[in-house]
This record gives C-alpha cells, sequence and structure tokens, in this order.
C-alpha cells in the first residue's frame, strides 16, 4: 500500500505524457517529468514522498520534505487565509492547519512546532499547533535519569514545553535553564521527575554520582589547560558557571567539593585553583 504523507521505495512501472507510473505492486502514483531524476530506467526503485495535490491527485516527488506524516517539526507560515494557514513544507504543496488547530492565530513568516498528520476523510496532509492532542499521556516506560532527544514546543509561564522522543510531553522550568531556548530547537535532554498523574519534569542536566565523576575530570583537565585557576567559585552566578561547563550551580558546587575534600583544588567565592 503506497503510504501518503510518507516516503515509499516504488518500482519505475511505465511511462506516459505526464511523467513515470511508480508502483508498489497494487496501487501506483505518477512521478511528474519534472522530478524524474537523470538515467532512471524501467524497473529501477526510487524513494518518493507521496502527497494529494490541490485537484486530489496523488502524486510523488524527489523532492525532500520537511516533515513526513505522524512528525513535529518546525514549520514556517506562507500564507494566511479566512480558513486557516499554509505552511512550507519544502515541496510543491504547502500544509494546511484549520483555524480549529491553531494554538493561537498564526502569523505570516513566523514559524511554529507543529504536528503533521493524514485527515481520515480526505487523505490529505493537515498540521496542528495544538500539539498535546497528539502526544501519549500515558504507558511511557521512562525511568527518572533517562536520556531523552527534545524538541522544544513554546514557552509557557513556568518555562519550555518540549517534545519527548516525538512521542511524549514534558517541561523544561525556567529556573533550571541556564541556555538560550526557541521553538523548533532540538537536544538532549534527561528525565528529571516523573509525577503521579504522568506529567514529566525535564533537565537539561544529567544528574547523579556518574555525572559528578565525569565534572569533577572536566575541572580538572580545564584548570590544567589554563594554568591551574578558575574565575568561578562558590558565589559564581549559575550563568557563568553553565557558559563555561555546561553544568547547574548544583552540579559544579557538588563537583569542586568533591574535589575539595581530596585536596585537589582551594575554593574561594570567585575562584577555584588547583593545589600546588
Amino acid at each position: 500500500m503506497i503510504r501518503t504523507g510518507e516516503y515509499n521505495n516504488l518500482r519505475v512501472a511505465a511511462k506516459n505524457s505526464q511523467g513515470l507510473s511508480l508502483s508498489d505492486g497494487s496501487e501506483e502514483v505518477l512521478l511528474p517529468f519534472t522530478e524524474v531524476p537523470k538515467n532512471i530506467e524501467l524497473g529501477d526503485n526510487i524513494e518518493v514522498f507521496v502527497y494529494k495535490n490541490k485537484d486530489n491527485q496523488t502524486i510523488a516527488t524527489t523532492k525532500k520534505a520537511l516533515a513526513t506524516a505522524n512528525e513535529f517539526a518546525l514549520l514556517t507560515v506562507v500564507d494566511v487565509t479566512d480558513d486557516g494557514a499554509y505552511l512550507d513544507l519544502g515541496i510543491d504543496k504547502d500544509v494546511f492547519v484549520p483555524n480549529r488547530e491553531q494554538k493561537r492565530p498564526m502569523q505570516r513568516d513566523e514559524s511554529y512546532v507543529v504536528y503533521v498528520y493524514v485527515d481520515e476523510i480526505s487523505n490529505r496532509l493537515l498540521a496542528s499547533s495544538k500539539v498535546d492532542k497528539f502526544v501519549e499521556h500515558v504507558d511511557h516506560d521512562f525511568e527518572e535519569g533517562d536520556m531523552v532527544d527534545l524538541l522544544i514546543v513554546d514557552k509557557s509561564d513556568l518555562g519550555y514545553n518540549a517534545i519527548i522522543n516525538n512521542e511524549f510531553i514534558g517541561l523544561l522550568y525556567n529556573n533550571e535553564l541556564f541556555t538560550h531556548l526557541e521553538p523548533g530547537m532540538h537536544c538532549k535532554g534527561w528525565i528529571k521527575k516523573i509525577r503521579v498523574e504522568g506529567k514529566i519534569d525535564l533537565t537539561l542536566q544529567p544528574s547523579g554520582f556518574g555525572h559528578i565523576l565525569d565534572t569533577k575530570d572536566v575541572i580538572l583537565n580545564e584548570l590544567k589547560e589554563t594554568g591551574g585557576k578558575i574565575n568561578l567559585g562558590d558565589k559564581s552566578s549559575p550563568e557563568e558557571i553553565y557558559h563555561r561547563f555546561k553544568v547547574s550551580k548544583s552540579a559544579f558546587k557538588k563537583a569542586i567539593g568533591g574535589l575539595y575534600k581530596e585536596r585537589l583544588i582551594t575554593v574561594s567565592d570567585h575562584e577555584i585553583a588547583l593545589v600546588k
């Protein structure tokens, strides 16, 4: 079965006046001549993205789509009408976001994280910025401390909502962030806490004894490479510490505390130094 909104590996079955007819053995789809790569022959296999055009014809393209069905992605608005907004999908057909599927009214030239899906009735690609509708809220098997892939969605009063592994949603809290985030950014994160109601708290900092050991090694190596002193200490700001070592102030203080107990460094308010 040829899958709309996805990449399909199809065989070149025939040539007609409009282009090539591609087949999966039971169904066929048109690849227009403008999309046909050089030196392709009958019987060859080709990977194409399949979608419905404005005339409701199923079409294949060799262009790379910016998102496929059942994916979250950052897409840009190219047009706004009374019925909804059109987002650039990177192919000849934009993806439509009906007004009812907009978390807030979309503006031309602005970018939004949306969920792309195939409409069950029309078999056309649609998108929605109401991403919470399309994530799982139960049945995850995460454990606190697990590393995950994050897609930053949007900012709330508490922090940033983020899609976890293209399937779940969690929250990064403002008071634990020491780096700039924007919707559409991909980054690694960690499961900080799983609440009773199933909500997931996230962090950009790994935790645990192993991470403290890693941070200690990083600080020691940095001290050795900078002449034995670093202008960071107990009273340094979280932003300064994160900018230098990409760790939270709490993790930094645990690491330098361990180094101090081992008598490897001295610590002051705004400086740490190797013991000579």
